[in-house]
């Protein structure tokens, strides 16, 4: 096991072993200014790279320390899981002695593609079943599922390898008729977005689409500095009518892999439906760079995923989130762990209030 600490060398081995965005050197560095560090470690079998995985770390109150968290990670083929997931939980608890390692892994559920729509109860039944296959052995390196999710694991990933006519003939009929209307709206065009002045207005529409849906959203220096760590990783695309930027999408993009981060439309984008010719822009501008995969970014009960779900003729489970305890003071940090998740949907200061309450009933200071 060996840290890296060459930005080059670490992305170059993320994108030719097919690993996630998240998974890339800008995030790291993203999360590290809000609260998380990161160590990007290196897993070999003798002088065989078997895998990788950008480990972020939060401190957690006293006697907790941290909480090792890998998003959409690690890398590794299925063959190595389990020994990667073995060698990272002994070297984090040995140099840092966190409380858990937890991973939210870009790996499909064995049951994984589903059908359309698939119900709730059918996906809670497939997740509280036995592993299986694979899964087996993550299980017996000591890892369990966690319902204290970050990233949501079901979702809807679309290949890209099909041609462009393919992939739309997989869109729902009245998604194909509002793609193609959108592409023929009147001083309308779909493109990056490359200004400041351009940005401001994506930030406008996102802080009213968050307003609109229900959830927070994150301050405007964090969406900066996306785009500024990520770099050419950073991918924002926009929809104009004339000057105006009516609908938005940003995606962060490795090799294999363009991940939604974030999405929103104001009501003349809705109007037009640009959101939906958007959509398809966003496919086709990742294919042309070789990337074969887009996920949308979870599904949920509500309307945007109803909208996400018009793209596609099934859904994807991935495995979702694999907690190995490190330390007995385990139990203690899962059942905090929802608590604050709550309080940060209803804001920061709420959420600090119960970090500093759990701070309190540990008898830290």
């Amino acid at each position: 096991m060996t840290s890296c600490r060459d930005r080059d060398v670490w992305d170059r081995t993320v994108v030719t072993s097919g690993g996630h965005p998240l998974q890339l050197w800008g995030w790291g560095e993203l999360k590290s200014r809000y609260a998380w560090s990161a160590d990007r470690l290196l897993v070999h079998d003798g002088d065989r790279l078997v895998g990788c995985a950008q480990v972020l770390y939060r401190r957690l109150p006293p006697p907790l320390k941290s909480l090792a968290y890998v998003p959409r990670g690690p890398v590794a083929e299925e063959a190595d899981r389990a020994a990667v997931l073995t060698a990272l939980a002994d070297h984090v608890k040995r140099e840092r002695g966190s409380v858990a390692l937890s991973i939210e892994p870009d790996w499909a559920e064995p049951a994984s593609p589903l059908p359309k729509a698939v119900s709730d109860e059918e996906v809670a039944a497939i997740e509280a079943a036995p592993p299986t296959g694979w899964l087996q052995q993550v299980a017996a390196a000591g890892f369990s599922r966690s319902a204290n999710t970050g990233l949501i694991p079901r979702t809807l990933i679309v290949d890209l390898t099909p041609d462009e006519d393919d992939l739309l003939a997989a869109f729902s009929s009245s998604t194909r008729q509002n793609v193609r209307k959108s592409f023929r709206a009147k001083d309308v065009r779909f493109g990056e977005v490359t200004t400041d002045a351009d940005l401001e207005q994506v930030l406008a529409i996102n802080r009213e689409t968050g307003k609109r849906a229900g959830f927070a959203v994150h301050d405007d220096g964090y969406h900066r500095a996306i785009r500024d760590l990520m770099g050419e990783r950073s991918q924002l695309l926009a929809a104009w009518e004339g000057d105006e930027v009516v609908a938005f999408v940003w995606l962060v993009v490795s090799d294999t892999t363009a991940f939604e981060l974030y999405g929103g439309v104001s009501p003349r984008g809705m109007k037009l439906r640009l959101n939906y010719g958007l959509k398809f822009h966003a496919m086709k501008h990742v294919k042309a760079q070789g990337v074969s995969r887009y996920d949308f970014n979870g599904l949920l009960n509500d309307g945007i995923s109803d909208f996400k779900r018009q793209f596609a003729k099934h859904e994807d489970l991935l495995i979702g989130t694999w907690d190995k305890p490190l330390s007995p003071l385990y139990p203690v940090f899962a059942s905090a762990l929802p608590k604050v998740r709550h309080a940060l949907k209803r804001g920061i200061p709420a959420a600090k209030q119960k970090v500093a309450a759990q701070r309190a009933r540990l008898g830290g200071r």
